[in-house]
């Protein structure tokens, strides 16, 4: 029995415009409190940038589902402040 083929995602470079597939391993996902602070990143193979891009649920959760490794971020709560 051989194993599945490695989970791949299209991504596009927002700066030289190139369309790749990446590993799930060449992915980071930031998960935060709304949508403007969920965001996925990866390094374009073709130039190098490092490339941002929100994602919305479906994104999150195919991400997520393949095994994209996954930062939370969570406001802590302030202390008081001393006089």
């Amino acid at each position: 029995m051989s194993a599945a083929p490695p989970t791949r995602f299209r991504a596009a470079c927002t700066e030289c415009r190139a369309a790749t597939e990446l590993d799930v391993d060449e992915f980071r996902l930031t998960v935060g409190r709304t949508r403007e602070r969920t965001f996925y990143t990866f390094t374009c193979p073709d130039c190098g940038t490092a490339v941002r891009r929100t994602a919305g649920e479906r994104i999150v959760e195919a991400l997520t589902g393949a095994g994209v490794r996954t930062m939370r971020l969570h406001l802590g709560e302030q202390s008081p402040k001393v006089p």
